[in-house]
């Protein structure tokens, strides 16, 4: 079969207002003052500042496997009409909205890298086996890196859902129709697709791309909206704070649900460009509703699946709560989920939502 992949023409929001993040050379920046990622001598730094403080016999944290349990997911689809989300792990995410199945960054390798052999490995296995997903109508990829973008995972689901519908950041798709991928379709920000019965558009989000030396960000990365089924979700992606949360809640929502990254954030003077910490999370969601009393539902993702940065593993779910108290949000709309958990929004029979 021909991979079907197009990217989408003159659909951007015409009054968007996130600046200029293409660069003359065809490669992608975080266009906002303090968003640019560091570089490999702030690596070099990073290792070093590690090799040193083993040197001294200083213990880092331990890493913590999250605590798990068996998925509730609704097969083959959700039938009352209810938001069903069940976290696999790290970022990848099941949403059931409505009769419509959108999985989120899937990966489900022992190890984020381009090896078997080596790089960070996993604290705990995927919940469930790939095999036991539903139907899938829509996989959404916010950018490259591996523990996102995950090779043999992609070539699994392409054969065992060939009539999905693969939405990516420009560039991106590329690599998913060389894994196997048919059908594909490439957003800029603020660009919008029909995928299935989904609306999903691309949102702006303060990171980077890159699966090997030579190229480094010659992909985009970027959250995204999902309109489906009667709900509305926002997945931000991998980032760090920016200022068009804001902004996309303003455009894009209200949401029901705001899927956040709330790990890999340490240390700070080398992660905050491209990682929200706990706090900052709690922060975008508040923005993403205008303000902390109509803030969105959260789920907290990317954190206790690999070890990747410096915090403890099971930290990040900790902060996270203390900065939502803290706010004064009711505790049952901060979802720090256990591994594989599955949770329900049932639809109250008077709800209304704009058009």
């Amino acid at each position: 079969m021909t991979p079907d992949m197009r990217r989408e023409e003159g659909s951007s929001a015409p009054d968007a207002t996130a600046p200029a993040h293409r660069t003359s050379d065809g490669h992608y920046r975080n266009p906002w003052p303090g968003g640019q990622p560091k570089g490999f001598g702030s690596v070099v730094r990073w290792s070093l500042d590690r090799a040193v403080r083993r040197l001294r016999g200083e213990r880092g944290p331990g890493a913590v496997a999250p605590p798990t349990v068996a998925p509730s997911i609704a097969t083959p689809r959700v039938e009352d009409g209810a938001l069903r989300v069940t976290w696999v792990g790290h970022s990848t995410t099941l949403l059931q909205l409505g009769p419509m199945n959108v999985l989120v960054d899937p990966v489900w390798s022992e190890r984020a890298s381009p090896v078997s052999w080596a790089g960070p490995r996993r604290l705990v296995p995927a919940a469930m086996p790939l095999g036991a997903l539903p139907p899938l109508d829509v996989v959404l990829v916010s950018h490259d890196h591996y523990d996102h973008l995950d090779a043999p995972t992609v070539r699994q689901l392409a054969a065992a859902h060939p009539g999905a519908r693969w939405v990516a950041p420009l560039g991106v798709g590329a690599r998913l129709t060389a894994f196997g991928v048919s059908q594909v379709v490439e957003l800029d920000w603020w660009q919008s697709t029909r995928a299935a019965d989904a609306a999903v558009t691309a949102t702006p989000a303060q990171h980077f791309s890159g699966r090997s030396l030579g190229d480094r960000d010659s992909t985009l990365w970027a959250g995204f909206s999902i309109d489906a089924g009667g709900w509305r979700v926002f997945y931000a992606g991998d980032t760090g704070l920016h200022p068009e949360f804001a902004v996309i809640g303003e455009r894009l929502g209200p949401f029901d649900l705001a899927i956040m990254p709330i790990g890999a954030y340490e240390p700070r003077w080398f992660m905050r460009p491209v990682h929200m910490n706990a706090e900052e999370a709690v922060d975008a969601t508040a923005a993403l509703g205008g303000g902390a009393s109509s803030a969105p539902v959260m789920l907290g993702v990317h954190w206790g699946t690999f070890r990747l940065t410096d915090e403890p593993t099971d930290e990040p779910p900790r902060r996270a709560s203390r900065a939502w108290a803290a706010r004064g949000l009711a505790p049952d709309r901060c979802w720090l989920l256990r591994h594989g958990e599955t949770r329900t929004m049932p639809r109250p029979p008077e709800r209304r939502r704009d058009a």
